[in-house]
């Protein structure tokens, strides 16, 4: 039989599958071009069609896959916390006066910038948050 409960020494590692659904729902509630997404999530276009369609595929992810992952679903839970109405799901998209921005949008300097661009709009979005739980 095997051992499904967790101990409390281990790490629940999430799944290629469970993370590409996670990134569907991300790109589906910002409503990204599905190019923006495969970008953001760091695959070809062609990769992150084929996932996208069979989730369970052979498809294997890799640490810059799962990094930018993580980055993004903790935009996505910092907005949710912060905003209530529109800009929970239209801030990513929506062009942003702010210095760091430009007028760019953030989805637009996070695919620019990469990782390193996707933790500052993490740290951005949490400073806004001022620590709110």
């Amino acid at each position: 039989m095997f051992n499904t409960q967790i101990q409390s020494n281990e790490v629940a590692v999430p799944t290629d599958a469970t993370t590409l659904k996670a990134l569907q729902r991300i790109a589906e509630l910002w409503q990204l071009q599905q190019s923006e997404i495969a970008e953001l999530a760091g695959v070809s276009l062609r990769t992150w069609e084929r996932a996208r369609k069979a989730p369970s595929s052979n498809l294997r992810l890799d640490q810059d896959n799962y990094t930018r992952a993580s980055l993004l679903v903790g935009i996505f839970k910092g907005l949710r916390l912060l905003f209530d109405g529109p800009l929970t799901y239209g801030w990513p998209t929506t062009a942003n006066q702010g210095p760091f921005f430009g007028g760019k949008t953030p989805v637009e300097l996070m695919i620019k910038g990469g990782i390193p661009t996707m933790l500052q709009v993490r740290s951005h979005i949490d400073a806004l948050r001022g620590g709110m739980s």
